[in-house]
């Protein structure tokens, strides 16, 4: 009867390690498996487990605030590296690597200039992460039940891709302001030292136009990246507790959750960094010219220009995303708020498949 969608499973991209459930050598029958950790049970959790109902307005704003913790202080930690990255990408015959390009700044700025742009970074940043994670459970949550528990499982990675663009899509909308803010600051010597004097400059010069023209951009350089992060992470985290670590998460301390969460958030930022770099370039030097458009930049700087500063990116990112993740985590068990274990396939769809009884 269900013959037909076992070729459908089998030809999903995205279909999960435990399609294949294992047989017992010996014959006996398998151990009946526990339940899936669904949004029903979560939301029916007693309230000495969880502080409040997975998917309600509370656990939202909780998410909200762990994005704005873990994007805006891992940012704002990192502003010396980004400085020297935003750089090199827009000055390579000066910054011509990350090693000089530090060097360089140390030698003209003192210490105190590996420091420029940490405000806007911060503000920007922390608007970010509020709009990332907060939308991102709420997508999650809005697209699963759209598509049904078995379609959910199924069709998981589209499902964490297309969650995690539809968050960045807004995100980015927060961080265009307070990021071509803080490149000015960082890549255009004696333009400004401050937010202060490099809001009210740049607004005077170019209009509203001067904080939103590299939205664009940002879209192409941050929805890829947000789409990998999201991905790669939840699908990783699926992975290790499957191949690497040796019992299933509901036996696993807090503190060994958070490490698991660290390495597989470490592992998507190496991936984001990649993905995300050309756009990054032509963000940088977008945000520095005036009356530039994307397409004139990308053209300019040719495939080899979009590439530079990737070795710097790929340390900051994937430092960054680990971070992130950890922080992010952290926050949920310190809210006790509902963390979904990796998913299972649905009872339901086992017994259409005809892999349990």
């Amino acid at each position: 009867m269900f013959s037909s969608i076992v070729p459908l499973v089998r030809l999903n991209p995205f279909h999960a390690p435990q399609l294949q459930l294992q047989q017992d050598g010996l014959g006996n029958s398998p151990e009946p498996a526990e339940p899936s950790c669904t949004r029903r049970s979560l939301a029916a959790a007693s309230a000495e487990e969880y502080s409040c109902e997975y998917g309600s307005l509370k656990f939202y704003a909780l998410c909200g605030f762990g994005g704005v913790l873990s994007c805006g202080l891992t940012h704002t930690a990192v502003v010396p590296l980004d400085l020297v990255k935003c750089r090199i990408q827009v000055d390579p015959q000066k910054y011509k690597s990350i090693f000089n390009g530090f060097s360089v700044t140390v030698k003209e700025d003192g210490v105190r200039g590996l420091a420029k742009g940490w405000a806007p970074t911060f503000i920007g940043y922390s608007m970010q992460g509020l709009c990332k994670f907060g939308f991102y459970e709420v997508f999650k949550i809005m697209y699963s039940n759209m598509l049904g528990e078995e379609n959910t499982y199924l069709w998981r990675t589209s499902l964490y891709l297309a969650a995690s663009a539809s968050a960045e899509f807004f995100a980015d909308i927060a961080l265009a302001p307070m990021e071509a803010a803080k490149v000015r600051i960082q890549t255009q010597p004696g333009y400004a030292n401050t937010l202060r004097q490099a809001a009210p400059k740049m607004f005077a010069e170019e209009g509203v136009w001067a904080f939103y023209k590299g939205v664009v951009p940002l879209w192409m350089r941050q929805i890829p990246y947000t789409m990998m992060k999201f991905a790669c992470f939840e699908r990783t985290v699926e992975a290790l507790y499957k191949y690497v670590v040796p019992k299933p998460r509901s036996e696993c301390s807090k503190g060994e959750q958070l490490v698991v969460t660290f390495v597989a958030g470490y592992i998507a930022g190496v991936f984001c960094a990649i993905v995300s770099h050309p756009a990054d370039s032509v963000v940088s030097v977008l945000n520095k010219e005036k009356g530039s458009s994307a397409a004139q930049v990308l053209k300019r700087l040719g495939f080899k220009g979009v590439w530079k500063g990737l070795f710097a990116r790929i340390i900051m990112i994937g430092t960054l995303t680990a971070l992130q993740w950890f922080i992010y985590d952290s926050v949920k068990v310190y809210f006790r708020l509902p963390r979904p274990p990796p998913p299972e396939m649905p009872e339901s769809l086992k017994k259409k498949l005809g892999l349990s009884e």
